[in-house]
Protein backbone atom coordinates (compact mmCIF):
# COMPACT_ATOMS: atom_id res chain seq x y z
CA UNK A 1 0.00 0.00 0.00
CA UNK A 2 1.43 3.36 -1.04
CA UNK A 3 0.05 6.54 0.50
CA UNK A 4 0.90 10.09 -0.51
CA UNK A 5 0.15 13.20 1.54
CA UNK A 6 0.29 16.76 0.23
CA UNK A 7 1.03 19.74 2.48
CA UNK A 8 1.86 23.36 1.67
CA UNK A 9 5.35 24.32 2.83
CA UNK A 10 5.17 28.10 2.81
CA UNK A 11 4.63 28.55 6.55
CA UNK A 12 5.44 26.65 9.76
CA UNK A 13 3.88 23.21 9.99
CA UNK A 14 0.42 23.10 11.53
CA UNK A 15 -1.52 20.54 13.51
CA UNK A 16 -3.50 19.80 10.33
CA UNK A 17 -0.28 18.67 8.63
CA UNK A 18 0.45 16.22 11.45
CA UNK A 19 -3.16 14.97 11.32
CA UNK A 20 -3.07 14.05 7.61
CA UNK A 21 0.30 12.29 7.97
CA UNK A 22 -1.01 10.27 10.95
CA UNK A 23 -4.19 9.49 9.02
CA UNK A 24 -2.22 8.21 6.03
CA UNK A 25 -0.03 6.06 8.31
CA UNK A 26 -3.15 4.47 9.80
CA UNK A 27 -4.35 3.52 6.31
CA UNK A 28 -1.45 1.05 6.25
CA UNK A 29 1.64 0.88 4.05
CA UNK A 30 4.22 3.55 3.30
CA UNK A 31 3.72 7.31 3.54
CA UNK A 32 5.41 9.82 1.26
CA UNK A 33 4.82 13.51 1.96
CA UNK A 34 4.93 15.87 -1.01
CA UNK A 35 5.38 19.52 -0.02
CA UNK A 36 5.47 22.68 -2.12
CA UNK A 37 6.90 25.97 -0.90
CA UNK A 38 9.89 27.60 0.78
CA UNK A 39 9.86 26.20 4.33
CA UNK A 40 13.36 25.04 5.44
CA UNK A 41 13.91 21.30 5.08
CA UNK A 42 14.79 20.77 8.76
CA UNK A 43 11.26 21.82 9.67
CA UNK A 44 9.82 19.09 7.42
CA UNK A 45 11.85 16.18 8.79
CA UNK A 46 9.69 16.20 11.93
CA UNK A 47 6.88 14.72 9.83
CA UNK A 48 8.66 11.41 10.23
CA UNK A 49 7.71 11.35 13.89
CA UNK A 50 4.04 11.29 12.79
CA UNK A 51 4.50 8.42 10.34
CA UNK A 52 6.11 9.78 7.17
CA UNK A 53 8.74 7.55 5.57
CA UNK A 54 10.09 10.33 3.36
CA UNK A 55 9.43 13.93 2.44
CA UNK A 56 9.90 15.37 -1.05
CA UNK A 57 9.75 19.16 -1.20
CA UNK A 58 9.55 21.23 -4.38
CA UNK A 59 10.80 24.73 -3.59
CA UNK A 60 10.39 25.99 -7.13
CA UNK A 61 6.59 25.90 -6.79
CA UNK A 62 4.43 28.51 -5.08
CA UNK A 63 2.23 26.86 -2.45
CA UNK A 64 -0.86 28.60 -3.88
CA UNK A 65 -0.30 27.73 -7.56
CA UNK A 66 -2.99 25.06 -7.84
CA UNK A 67 -2.38 24.21 -11.50
CA UNK A 68 1.38 23.72 -11.12
CA UNK A 69 0.99 21.67 -7.95
CA UNK A 70 -1.69 19.47 -9.54
CA UNK A 71 0.61 18.64 -12.47
CA UNK A 72 3.51 17.95 -10.12
CA UNK A 73 1.42 15.69 -7.88
CA UNK A 74 0.01 13.81 -10.87
CA UNK A 75 3.54 12.72 -11.82
CA UNK A 76 4.27 11.31 -8.36
CA UNK A 77 0.85 9.85 -7.62
CA UNK A 78 0.43 7.47 -10.57
CA UNK A 79 1.21 4.41 -8.42
CA UNK A 80 -0.33 5.65 -5.16
CA UNK A 81 -3.27 3.86 -3.58
CA UNK A 82 -4.38 6.78 -1.40
CA UNK A 83 -3.66 10.50 -1.70
CA UNK A 84 -4.54 12.51 1.41
CA UNK A 85 -5.08 16.27 1.76
CA UNK A 86 -6.23 18.42 4.63
CA UNK A 87 -9.71 19.81 3.92
CA UNK A 88 -8.42 23.39 3.82
CA UNK A 89 -7.99 25.99 1.07
CA UNK A 90 -5.26 23.96 -0.63
CA UNK A 91 -7.13 20.69 -0.35
CA UNK A 92 -10.36 22.15 -1.67
CA UNK A 93 -8.56 23.66 -4.66
CA UNK A 94 -6.11 20.91 -5.59
CA UNK A 95 -7.77 17.59 -4.67
CA UNK A 96 -10.68 17.92 -7.17
CA UNK A 97 -8.26 18.87 -9.97
CA UNK A 98 -6.07 15.88 -9.18
CA UNK A 99 -9.12 13.61 -9.03
CA UNK A 100 -10.03 14.53 -12.60
CA UNK A 101 -6.44 14.24 -13.85
CA UNK A 102 -5.92 10.77 -12.33
CA UNK A 103 -9.52 9.62 -12.84
CA UNK A 104 -9.49 8.76 -9.15
CA UNK A 105 -12.44 8.76 -6.76
CA UNK A 106 -12.55 11.69 -4.35
CA UNK A 107 -13.97 11.63 -0.81
CA UNK A 108 -14.29 15.18 0.51
CA UNK A 109 -14.43 16.08 4.18
CA UNK A 110 -13.60 12.74 5.81
CA UNK A 111 -13.93 12.65 9.60
CA UNK A 112 -12.75 9.09 10.32
CA UNK A 113 -10.65 6.22 9.04
CA UNK A 114 -12.28 3.78 6.59
CA UNK A 115 -14.79 1.25 7.89
CA UNK A 116 -14.29 -2.49 7.34
CA UNK A 117 -16.17 -2.27 4.03
CA UNK A 118 -13.94 0.58 2.81
CA UNK A 119 -16.54 3.32 3.26
CA UNK A 120 -15.49 6.56 4.95
CA UNK A 121 -17.58 8.72 7.28
CA UNK A 122 -18.03 12.31 6.06
CA UNK A 123 -19.88 15.46 7.09
CA UNK A 124 -22.84 16.44 4.90
CA UNK A 125 -25.28 19.36 4.77
CA UNK A 126 -22.80 21.78 6.38
CA UNK A 127 -22.28 19.45 9.32
CA UNK A 128 -25.97 18.90 10.10
CA UNK A 129 -25.58 15.19 9.40
CA UNK A 130 -23.03 12.61 8.38
CA UNK A 131 -22.93 9.94 5.71
CA UNK A 132 -20.63 7.25 4.33
CA UNK A 133 -18.87 7.42 0.98
CA UNK A 134 -17.06 4.64 -0.85
CA UNK A 135 -14.76 4.77 -3.89
CA UNK A 136 -14.70 1.96 -6.44
CA UNK A 137 -11.59 3.29 -8.17
CA UNK A 138 -8.13 1.80 -7.62
CA UNK A 139 -6.82 5.18 -6.50
CA UNK A 140 -8.59 7.20 -3.81
CA UNK A 141 -8.21 10.87 -2.93
CA UNK A 142 -9.30 11.85 0.57
CA UNK A 143 -9.52 15.29 2.18
CA UNK A 144 -9.57 15.18 5.98
CA UNK A 145 -11.48 17.73 8.03
CA UNK A 146 -9.15 19.38 10.60
CA UNK A 147 -9.57 18.23 14.21
CA UNK A 148 -11.30 15.02 13.10
CA UNK A 149 -8.51 12.68 14.17
CA UNK A 150 -5.77 13.22 16.71
CA UNK A 151 -2.20 13.28 15.38
CA UNK A 152 -0.16 10.34 16.67
CA UNK A 153 3.61 10.21 17.05
CA UNK A 154 4.72 6.88 15.64
CA UNK A 155 8.29 7.16 14.32
CA UNK A 156 11.46 9.17 14.02
CA UNK A 157 12.50 12.15 11.93
CA UNK A 158 12.73 11.21 8.25
CA UNK A 159 14.86 12.28 5.32
CA UNK A 160 13.95 15.24 3.15
CA UNK A 161 14.66 15.32 -0.58
CA UNK A 162 14.60 18.61 -2.44
CA UNK A 163 13.56 18.82 -6.09
CA UNK A 164 12.98 21.62 -8.57
CA UNK A 165 10.28 20.93 -11.11
CA UNK A 166 7.99 23.36 -12.91
CA UNK A 167 5.49 22.85 -15.70
CA UNK A 168 5.46 25.76 -18.09
CA UNK A 169 4.96 29.32 -16.95
CA UNK A 170 4.33 29.89 -13.24
CA UNK A 171 1.27 32.14 -13.17
CA UNK A 172 0.96 32.78 -9.43
CA UNK A 173 3.22 35.35 -7.79
CA UNK A 174 3.13 36.07 -4.06
CA UNK A 175 3.18 39.83 -3.50
CA UNK A 176 2.70 39.73 0.26
CA UNK A 177 1.81 37.31 3.03
CA UNK A 178 -0.60 38.11 5.83
CA UNK A 179 -0.25 35.64 8.67
CA UNK A 180 -3.18 34.78 10.97
CA UNK A 181 -3.25 36.96 14.07
CA UNK A 182 -3.70 35.70 17.59
CA UNK A 183 -1.74 33.14 19.57
CA UNK A 184 -3.84 30.17 18.37
CA UNK A 185 -5.14 30.06 14.75
CA UNK A 186 -8.85 29.23 14.78
CA UNK A 187 -8.68 26.14 12.52
CA UNK A 188 -6.01 24.69 14.83
CA UNK A 189 -7.69 25.55 18.15
CA UNK A 190 -8.98 22.75 20.36
CA UNK A 191 -10.91 25.24 22.50
CA UNK A 192 -12.68 28.39 21.27
CA UNK A 193 -14.51 31.14 23.17
CA UNK A 194 -16.80 33.14 20.90
CA UNK A 195 -19.14 36.07 21.48
CA UNK A 196 -21.80 38.05 19.67
CA UNK A 197 -23.79 41.25 19.92
CA UNK A 198 -24.95 40.21 23.37
CA UNK A 199 -21.72 41.75 24.68
CA UNK A 200 -23.16 45.17 23.75
CA UNK A 201 -19.84 46.69 22.60
CA UNK A 202 -16.15 46.03 21.86
CA UNK A 203 -15.15 47.52 25.20
CA UNK A 204 -16.59 44.45 26.94
CA UNK A 205 -14.43 41.93 25.07
CA UNK A 206 -11.86 41.83 27.86
CA UNK A 207 -13.77 39.17 29.77
CA UNK A 208 -13.97 36.98 26.64
CA UNK A 209 -10.21 37.22 26.25
CA UNK A 210 -9.75 36.52 29.97
CA UNK A 211 -11.88 33.37 29.70
CA UNK A 212 -9.98 32.28 26.60
CA UNK A 213 -6.65 32.82 28.35
CA UNK A 214 -7.80 30.85 31.36
CA UNK A 215 -8.84 27.94 29.13
CA UNK A 216 -5.92 28.16 26.70
CA UNK A 217 -8.44 28.89 23.95
CA UNK A 218 -8.72 31.02 20.82
CA UNK A 219 -11.24 33.86 20.56
CA UNK A 220 -13.88 34.15 17.85
CA UNK A 221 -17.04 36.10 17.06
CA UNK A 222 -20.28 36.03 15.08
CA UNK A 223 -20.57 37.72 11.68
CA UNK A 224 -22.51 40.81 12.85
CA UNK A 225 -19.76 41.55 15.36
CA UNK A 226 -17.10 41.43 12.63
CA UNK A 227 -19.26 43.42 10.18
CA UNK A 228 -19.72 46.34 12.58
CA UNK A 229 -16.02 46.37 13.41
CA UNK A 230 -16.08 45.22 17.01
CA UNK A 231 -13.68 42.36 16.17
CA UNK A 232 -11.39 41.60 13.20
CA UNK A 233 -12.84 39.57 10.34
CA UNK A 234 -10.37 36.70 10.78
CA UNK A 235 -12.21 35.87 14.05
CA UNK A 236 -15.57 35.46 12.30
CA UNK A 237 -16.73 31.83 12.51
CA UNK A 238 -19.71 30.48 10.60
CA UNK A 239 -20.80 29.44 7.14
CA UNK A 240 -19.36 32.59 5.55
CA UNK A 241 -16.38 32.79 7.89
CA UNK A 242 -14.01 30.19 9.34
CA UNK A 243 -15.42 26.69 9.82
CA UNK A 244 -14.07 25.13 13.01
CA UNK A 245 -14.22 21.76 14.81
CA UNK A 246 -12.77 22.36 18.31
CA UNK A 247 -13.17 19.99 21.23
CA UNK A 248 -14.89 22.80 23.15
CA UNK A 249 -16.85 25.77 21.76
CA UNK A 250 -18.27 28.35 24.18
CA UNK A 251 -20.75 30.80 22.65
CA UNK A 252 -21.50 33.91 24.69
CA UNK A 253 -24.35 36.21 23.66
CA UNK A 254 -24.86 34.53 20.26
CA UNK A 255 -28.42 33.64 19.25
CA UNK A 256 -27.37 30.76 16.98
CA UNK A 257 -28.54 31.62 13.47
CA UNK A 258 -28.33 28.74 10.99
CA UNK A 259 -25.38 30.37 9.19
CA UNK A 260 -23.38 30.50 12.41
CA UNK A 261 -24.25 26.92 13.36
CA UNK A 262 -23.09 25.66 9.96
CA UNK A 263 -19.54 26.73 10.80
CA UNK A 264 -19.35 25.44 14.38
CA UNK A 265 -21.64 22.43 14.71
CA UNK A 266 -18.73 20.06 14.18
CA UNK A 267 -17.51 21.03 17.66
CA UNK A 268 -17.27 18.10 20.06
CA UNK A 269 -18.89 20.02 22.96
CA UNK A 270 -20.92 23.25 22.63
CA UNK A 271 -21.65 25.45 25.63
CA UNK A 272 -24.10 28.34 25.18
CA UNK A 273 -24.48 31.32 27.54
CA UNK A 274 -27.47 33.51 26.71
CA UNK A 275 -30.16 35.36 28.70
CA UNK A 276 -32.86 34.38 26.15
CA UNK A 277 -34.19 30.92 26.97
CA UNK A 278 -35.69 30.74 23.46
CA UNK A 279 -32.38 31.35 21.65
CA UNK A 280 -32.05 28.79 18.82
CA UNK A 281 -28.49 27.96 19.90
CA UNK A 282 -29.76 26.07 22.94
CA UNK A 283 -31.19 23.37 20.63
CA UNK A 284 -27.69 22.61 19.36
CA UNK A 285 -25.92 22.99 22.71
CA UNK A 286 -24.57 20.18 24.86
CA UNK A 287 -24.70 22.52 27.87
CA UNK A 288 -26.67 25.74 28.24
CA UNK A 289 -26.59 28.54 30.79
CA UNK A 290 -29.57 30.91 30.78
CA UNK A 291 -28.20 34.07 32.28
CA UNK A 292 -26.54 37.44 31.83
CA UNK A 293 -23.05 37.06 30.34
CA UNK A 294 -21.76 39.91 32.54
CA UNK A 295 -22.66 37.84 35.61
CA UNK A 296 -21.93 34.33 34.32
CA UNK A 297 -18.60 34.79 32.51
CA UNK A 298 -16.66 36.39 35.42
CA UNK A 299 -17.79 33.55 37.70
CA UNK A 300 -16.77 31.02 35.04
CA UNK A 301 -13.32 32.64 34.78
CA UNK A 302 -12.87 32.42 38.56
CA UNK A 303 -14.00 28.78 38.56
CA UNK A 304 -11.53 27.85 35.80
CA UNK A 305 -8.65 29.63 37.55
CA UNK A 306 -9.48 27.97 40.87
CA UNK A 307 -9.71 24.56 39.20
CA UNK A 308 -6.31 24.99 37.57
CA UNK A 309 -4.74 26.32 40.75
CA UNK A 310 -5.85 23.22 42.65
Amino acid sequence: MKNIVFIPANSPLTKASFEVVSYARNLGGTVTVLAAGKLPSQDLSVLGTYGADEVIVNRSLVANDDQQITMWLANYCKEANNIVFSHDFNGKAIAPRLSVKLKAGFISGAIALPENDGSIKVNVYSGKAFGFMKCNTTQKIISLLPNSVAPEMSGNACGVTEVEETFGEIKVKVLSVKKPEGSIPLPEAERVVSAGRGLKGPENWGMIEDLANALGAATACSRPVADIGWRPHHEHVGQTGVAIRPNLYIAVGISGAIQHLAGVNGSKVIVVINPDAEAPFFKAADYGVIGDAFEVVPKLIDAVKNFRAN
